[in-house]
């Protein structure tokens, strides 16, 4: 009887202890997938919990760059970067016929030797001689292709993948026995030749002002 008198209050001890272990909200509560995500992560481990949350914060946060910042595309409301800063001193004449006459592009104001860029993102099919003069063709996809024409030198090779703004040639004389040097600029659509003003997006007079010698 004294025994028992003895283990009635270690026996309502326990019982409390393990009511308080069991309660919501204390210390010995279950961790919900968040916290138990957090706590391997502080902890250095690799749980399941951890990765998934990683992974939706990851996917998350790609999707809303993603949305908020979409490339332009050739020919897009943002325009093509100029392939040379310059004024236009003839511009787009397009032939009656594939063979007839007329100007087949834009010719652009540019000392010899000025660095040519690509115009919008694409991949490089020709560039080599043709006829003794250099040229460069960059297919930006959508069946849009640019042209550089009578260029003094070649920054890269058919094939080569470049982006809006990379150099790919140095500028030339231009037209031969044109009174004044520039790049010849041409953009066709599929095979038909287009107005590369149609494309290009503006450009700031600031430093195209030349002031022409007195006769």
């Amino acid at each position: 009887m004294r025994h028992r008198r003895r283990l009635l209050p270690l026996v309502g001890v326990l019982c409390v202890c393990s009511a308080s272990l069991l309660a919501p909200g204390t210390a010995g509560a279950l961790p919900s997938d968040g916290e138990a995500g957090a706590t391997a992560a502080a902890r250095g481990g690799s749980s399941v919990a951890s990765r998934a949350v990683a992974t939706r914060g990851e996917g998350n946060g790609s999707a809303v760059a993603a949305e908020a910042a979409p490339s332009p595309g050739p020919g897009s409301a943002e325009g093509w970067i100029w392939p040379v800063r310059g004024p236009v001193i003839r511009a787009f004449d397009p032939p009656e016929d594939p063979y007839g006459p007329g100007h087949r592009g834009i010719d652009i104001a540019a000392e010899p030797g000025t660095p040519v860029v690509a115009p919008a993102d694409g991949v490089v099919t020709f560039a080599g001689q043709v006829g003794g003069h250099l040229f460069v063709t960059i297919d930006h996809g959508g069946d849009l292709r640019s042209t550089c024409s009578w260029v003094s030198a070649l920054s890269v090779r058919a094939g080569d993948v470049v982006r809006a703004g990379q150099e790919i040639a140095r500028t030339g004389w231009g037209h031969p026995g044109a009174p004044v040097p520039h790049l010849h600029f041409g953009v066709r659509s599929g095979e038909a030749y287009v107005d590369p003003m149609d494309h290009l997006g503006p450009l700031s007079v600031v430093g195209l002002v030349r002031l022409a010698p007195l006769a």
